[in-house]
């Protein structure tokens, strides 16, 4: 019955709720574990959040969150120029061939077409049609565009300050070497 007490007053998600106290286990150390599950919990909310947002861009704008930037960088660039699947993955940070699969689906769901430079044939440029302008013009905004204009309202020492908590993290977790780009998104749906 006291157990029981000690775990409600704990709470029952508690790391150490109902778990008896070990030997040798300090209470600076139990605290450090329970802090050590704090920044486990934070980092499951972000991957949580991050997929939550993915499906609900994918219902309402029909598209997966490479797609949906893929089309919004065509769409941005189309005003100035030329576009090419190069530039696009340029600025999305994605590699040639994962652009170019995700063009070809956008071009089957009648978005982008491709045309051949008539100047040099082996350019192709990327043009929106009329049903990829108005996607286009419909857009809702990426959860990276949302955390970058977060982020950057923050004060240059935080801004410094969780970038360097994010990258002890990542060392942390054996990351370091992991190549990703800014894309938040479950790998899944990378294409």
């Amino acid at each position: 019955m006291v157990e029981k007490r000690k775990q409600k007053r704990r709470g029952p998600h508690s790391a150490v709720a109902g778990a008896k106290k070990k030997p040798g286990v300090s209470r600076k150390d139990r605290a450090e574990r329970e802090m050590a599950y704090e920044v486990l919990r934070s980092i499951r909310k972000i991957i949580k959040r991050v997929s939550e947002h993915s499906k609900h861009l994918s219902r309402i704008a029909g598209l997966t969150v490479p797609q949906l930037m893929c089309l919004k960088c065509i769409g941005e660039l189309e005003s100035s120029g030329e576009v090419t699947a190069v530039q696009v993955s340029e600025i999305v940070y994605l590699s040639p061939p994962t652009v170019s699969r995700i063009i070809d689906r956008l071009e089957q769901a009648g978005l982008v077409s491709r045309v051949r430079l008539a100047s040099d044939r082996r350019k192709v440029r990327l043009t929106l049609t009329d049903k990829g302008l108005e996607r286009y013009l419909a857009l809702p905004a990426p959860l990276q565009e949302i955390f970058v204009a977060r982020y950057s309202a923050l004060d240059a020492p935080s801004r410094v300050e969780l970038l360097r908590a994010l990258e002890t993290i990542t060392d942390l977790m054996d990351a370091r070497d992991i190549d990703a780009s800014p894309l938040l998104v479950p790998e899944t749906t990378a294409q």
